[in-house]
């Protein structure tokens, strides 16, 4: 009896090192969430605590789970940004740090591997949702004091937070409460189908919390944009047509009445206006003018080298090589690393054969989220919203929006993965 005691106490041991082992990487991946929307360099301090716990998990599969298009492909964006340094005209230094905006995708890789076989994906999702919680109610009160905003102490420049913005900027602010208030809808509809109404009511109410913070606050263009389109995408996939149209008029409605009461709305909408009269007709700097700029010389650049470029790290090179007298012409003067589009800034530096992997990644990783879930909404709504952000920015490269792409994917990947191997 004792020696079976004993074996029992051994494998009890065993198995909780062995738990262990693999509940570690998964509590440095929900720190990276955590750390996410308020810091950069933090962030990157966790990857390297990650990567340690993951070396020492089972990765006898892993070469294997790499064949994956999942896998593949973003690895393959990352080798034509390492190899496009070969033909690329610019110095050598902004060659080597061109690559590093696509680095971040072979993560993705790794965080499949990781929640496909060990079910921690919810601690991520966790993590993040209290986050944003906190930020959420930071900005509401660096909107009534501006004096409490940490940029004021983490920032060397001047800048305005009198609009409620707490740690970095708006836009990014705006892609993260944009993206919570989305992937708490599942959540809401689901409880309510259960007769869970009090649980329902509580995420209803963060998801209130994060849509009036952006109506009320601050808000960005891109957000305002996508908004309505992500939540088309919701109703369309999880709601009968008659209820799915039902909530199209509802939201409708609900626009127009937010339209009326919010000063910040009116004037983000109006922005638009006016960003375009002052650059079409004073040639100035603006918003939406200077993209319009950014993306007539982009195609330009990519006419000049259809197939494979102009080479990783080449964009700054080529506006400098057109740019006008800045102090006559400053719209047209301006030299930028960016054209504000993800689709142009992978074609003027990798051309046909870039963009041909960027949009396969894309629908690759959006096929993945086929299917009923949170984890699926959640993919699917982090893919999506990356695609339709980046019609007007780089996010797939910036730091905060690409790095919710690499955890968004990543895990909700890994988990989507493991349900449809249990179901198989």
């Amino acid at each position: 009896m004792t020696g079976v005691s004993n074996e029992q106490q051994a494998a009890s041991w065993l198995s909780t090192i062995w738990a262990a082992r693999y509940r570690t990487p998964a509590r440095f991946v929900a720190l990276i969430a955590l750390l996410l929307p308020w810091t950069t360099t933090g962030l990157t301090f966790a990857l390297i605590p990650w990567l340690i716990a993951f070396a020492f998990v089972d990765l006898r599969a892993f070469p294997r789970s790499l064949l994956r298009p999942i896998c593949l492909l973003p690895i393959a964006l990352v080798a034509l940004a390492a190899v496009g340094t070969l033909w690329s005209d610019a110095p050598w230094p902004e060659r080597i740090h061109a690559i590093g905006p696509a680095a971040k995708l072979l993560v993705i890789p790794l965080l499949i591997y990781q929640f496909e076989r060990w079910p921690y994906g919810h601690w991520v999702f966790s993590a993040f949702l209290v986050s944003c919680t906190a930020l959420m109610l930071y900005s509401f009160a660096v909107a009534i004091d501006p004096a409490l905003s940490l940029k004021l102490y983490l920032s060397r420049g001047p800048y305005r937070v009198e609009s409620g913005i707490a740690v970095r900027n708006y836009i990014d602010q705006s892609q993260e409460f944009a993206l919570c208030a989305l992937a708490l809808v599942y959540p809401v509809v689901s409880l309510l189908r259960q007769g869970r109404s009090g649980s329902a009511a509580l995420f209803a109410g963060l998801a209130l919390g994060f849509l009036a913070n952006m109506m009320f606050v601050v808000v960005s263009r891109t957000a305002l944009v996508t908004l309505p389109v992500l939540v088309m995408v919701f109703a369309l996939l999880h709601l009968r047509l008659r209820t799915a149209l039902l909530a199209a008029g509802a939201m409708a409605a609900l626009a127009v009445l937010l339209f009326g009461v919010s000063p910040p709305l009116r004037m983000t909408v109006a922005k638009f206006q006016a960003d375009y009269e002052l650059s079409v007709q004073d040639s100035q700097i603006s918003g939406m003018g200077s993209r319009l700029e950014y993306w007539r010389k982009s195609f330009r650049f990519i006419a000049d080298a259809p197939l494979i470029g102009h080479g990783t790290g080449s964009i700054r090179g080529l506006f400098a090589s057109v740019a006008a007298d800045a102090e006559t012409d400053p719209l047209r003067g301006e030299i930028v690393g960016n054209p504000h589009n993800q689709t142009l800034s992978v074609a003027v530096q990798w051309g046909v054969v870039g963009v041909l992997i960027l949009y396969a990644l894309w629908f690759a990783h959006l096929s993945l989220f086929r299917g009923e879930g949170l984890a699926s909404w959640i993919g699917l709504l982090v893919v999506v919203q990356n695609m339709l952000t980046s019609l007007l920015n780089t996010h797939l490269f910036d730091f905060t929006p690409g790095w919710i792409y690499v955890l968004g994917v990543g895990v909700a990947g890994g988990m989507v993965l493991a349900a449809k191997r249990m179901q198989g």
